[in-house]
């Protein structure tokens, strides 16, 4: 029950069952449509984003965060004294797919 729509507050002070059952359909199809309204704007927003981004993108304005090469180096020297990965997570403040995407750079370099 939603405190704030006015047919739940009325539909507390009814007695009479056919007015009780009205206004649950009519309560139940209040939220109903708030909660299609709300979706569609979730997606107007999130097709209106990604359009943004691909221009941004098209136009060379958004190119994404630059690589830290130095922290990416330093933690790459860690993977090859074989540092186990909880340590080197712990040492970098990085994430662990930071680490595999790193780890990944380097499995070329080991298969030589």
């Amino acid at each position: 029950m939603a405190l704030d729509l006015p047919p739940s507050h009325m539909m507390l002070k009814t007695e009479d069952a056919f007015t009780g059952r009205m206004f649950d359909s009519i309560n139940g199809m209040l939220l109903d449509m708030l909660a299609a309204i709300a979706r569609k704007d979730y997606d107007d927003r999130r097709r209106r984003q990604a359009q943004g981004i691909a221009k941004a993108k098209a136009e060379g304005k958004m190119k994404g965060r630059p690589e830290d090469a130095e922290r990416n180096e330093a933690i790459m020297d860690l993977l090859r004294k074989r540092q186990s990965w909880s340590t080197i997570v712990k040492a970098t403040n990085c994430s662990r797919s930071t680490l595999a995407r790193l780890a990944k750079r380097l499995e070329p370099i080991g298969r030589k």
